[in-house]
């Protein structure tokens, strides 16, 4: 029962950071944002597709808990298996640069980070601490104050 309780978790937190997400693309002035899961589910490495002036974008959002259970800081963000070439894949398909978005939860605040896939080097995980440091992509969102119950999306094993 415990690993259905933290699926169910990991899977609430994710849906929670694509809302967080979108919510920071529009406050950011970007059109026509779409969560392909709504047209697709599970869409190849992207969340969702967006437009800013002439540019296109698709979006793998990676939302997580700022801190580990042993209190140390969550750095990176995994992008998952072959998250190259299924970006290249999605890209394609939608005329867009692939981008991903970390969204980082602590108890009472979240922060938003975005950044180009090509800008990671082909590393395969985002390196929130050099986000935070403002070396690597940019900051939509910093250490905003959110209102909801943040028990159920702690680190609990």
């Amino acid at each position: 029962m415990d690993e259905k309780k933290e699926a169910a978790r990991k899977k609430s937190l994710g849906e929670l950071g694509e809302l967080f997400a979108i919510k920071a693309l529009v406050d950011a002035e970007f059109d026509k944002i779409r969560n392909l899961n709504d047209v697709h589910m599970n869409e190849a490495f992207a969340d969702i597709y967006c437009e800013k002036g002439a540019k296109k974008y698709v979006i793998s959002v990676k939302a997580r808990n700022k801190y580990q259970l042993d209190g140390k800081l969550n750095s990176r963000y995994g992008l998952g298996t072959n998250a190259y070439e299924k970006a290249a894949t999605t890209a394609k398909k939608y005329d867009a640069e692939p981008y991903w978005m970390a969204i980082q939860f602590d108890e009472h605040s979240y922060s938003v980070y975005m950044g180009s896939l090509a800008c990671l080097d082909g590393a395969n995980a985002i390196p929130v601490n050099k986000c935070e440091a403002g070396t690597i992509g940019e900051t939509l969102v910093h250490d905003k104050r959110h209102y909801f119950d943040f028990d159920f999306y702690k680190n609990n094993q």
